[in-house]
């Protein structure tokens, strides 16, 4: 159980760690792509600015009032990171320009053909660069792309001469390094998240460790302080137990109705606090380990014909017939004593709940490897909000009735502490006012742990 809530308050630490670590990460990553795509998004419109005005004082130096034969005059445009620039005419016409692969000149031309930029409007767009455009006459060109794959940052702006438009040019900037840098920078943020990760799972162990620590304390004390103590009650209750027999046999008290009730009440209160001593010391030897544990043979039948015998005369006063139905045999292997117990308790909890008059029914069954025991009451079922706890220690679905029927709420968690050392599993079928059916299914051949 602590190990659970340990692994439970670990996930949950780390969870948190990891989640602002996350929130960190993305925060982070984003803030720089915003700042480094914002950075050249403003260097390309400086570039662009600037050229717009070389190619303006140019013409206006040369008295020029149209772009057709510029680009065989001697003007050169260049940039960092230029991967193209293209000047047109009013009509859209080619008029100059330059790029890093002059085979890609008509593939990059369409990209711009034609496009008016609104005010401060950048776009940006992917190519694909092959091997062959990356070379010229058989030799390197300088400024080849890095990749395959380039990514373009366009911009473009309207000449004017005298106030007059003349044309337009497009600059093209090689941003594939941004990308890249974007890329790696990922690829590390997500290696130190897996790191922090780790180290996130370690303190979060260690955490919920120490936070696990005085409970887990005070828990093996309580254990101790209940199983000292059950032991140590057994011998008083079983001496006013044998007490009360022997005073109910005296001459005076036999003649005596009143001290006969009073003692019959007196033993019932005993025989109570017997069972419950011994209910608590047998779960405080489970919680400790210090329960001895057998693998027999045993035959489920012969077993529950001995259980349903026993507590016939239990079923008459409550006016509860039982019934049972089960193979000829029935060979397991399991804790004959355990196996015994829990049809015990099962029965006994369907003789408590069901009506004067109702029918309480055990069956035993087998397929392949399991074999499956089913208990049925007809008495007054358990609400489905009930049924995720009825196995808890001391809870009771219908606490009004806790003195009428007896018993302390311990029943169903030795129940499931002993299907769960045979490595099976407990449930059960119930409707309000139609009865209950709890199923279990146990492996044949799969002895009780030792």
């Amino acid at each position: 159980m602590f190990q659970q809530t340990q692994r439970k308050l670990t996930i949950q630490y780390s969870s948190l760690i990891m989640m602002f670590l996350v929130l960190f990460i993305v925060v982070v990553y984003t803030l720089l792509y915003i700042v480094i795509l914002r950075d050249q998004h403003r260097e390309l419109e400086q570039l662009t600015r600037q050229e717009t005005r070389v190619i303006s004082n140019y013409l206006a130096e040369s008295a020029r009032n149209e772009l057709q034969g510029l680009g065989s005059q001697e003007l050169v445009l260049a940039g960092v990171d230029q991967f193209f620039y293209y000047v047109t005419d009013t009509d859209g016409n080619f008029v100059m320009g330059s790029e890093t692969v002059p085979p890609m000149r008509s593939q990059l031309f369409r990209l711009v053909s034609g496009w008016e930029p609104e005010r401060n409007e950048i776009r940006e767009e992917s190519i694909k660069v092959t091997f062959d455009e990356r070379r010229i006459g058989g030799r390197e060109i300088e400024e080849q792309p890095k990749s395959d794959t380039v990514r373009l940052m366009i911009d473009g702006s309207p000449i004017f001469y005298n106030d007059q438009f003349v044309g337009m040019i497009y600059i093209g900037k090689d941003i594939s390094f941004a990308y890249q840098l974007f890329h790696w920078l990922l690829i590390v943020l997500v290696s130190l998240t897996v790191l922090f990760a780790g180290v996130a799972v370690f303190i979060s162990f260690m955490m919920s460790k120490k936070a696990m620590g005085p409970i887990s304390s005070a828990f093996n004390r309580q254990k101790e302080f209940v199983g000292d103590a059950s032991h140590e009650l057994r011998t008083p209750l079983s001496v006013m137990l044998s007490s009360i027999d022997a005073i109910q046999m005296t001459d005076g008290v036999e003649a005596d109705p009143f001290a006969q009730k009073l003692l019959r009440n007196m033993k019932s209160e005993v025989k109570r606090m017997t069972g419950l001593v011994s209910d608590l010391l047998v779960l405080a030897r489970a919680d400790s380990g210090g329960v001895e544990r057998t693998s027999d043979h045993v035959d489920l039948r012969e077993e529950a014909e001995n259980v349903i015998e026993s507590l016939l005369p239990h079923a008459k006063a409550n006016g509860v017939s039982l019934g049972m139905e089960a193979p000829e045999s029935l060979p397991v292997t399991g804790d004959r004593a355990r196996l015994k117990q829990l049809m015990v308790i099962l029965l006994d909890n369907a003789v408590k709940y069901s009506p004067d008059g109702g029918r309480a029914s055990l069956q035993l069954t087998e397929s392949g490897r399991h074999w499956t025991m089913k208990v049925t009451d007809e008495g007054i079922g358990i609400h489905p909000d009930d049924q995720p706890r009825i196995f808890d220690r001391f809870y009771r679905s219908d606490k009004s009735r806790t003195r009428t029927v007896g018993g302390h709420g311990l029943g169903l968690s030795i129940a499931k502490w002993i299907v769960d050392i045979h490595q099976g599993a407990i449930s059960v079928e119930s409707e309000p006012g139609k009865g209950s059916t709890f199923i279990v299914t146990i492996p044949k051949e799969k002895a009780a742990s030792t």
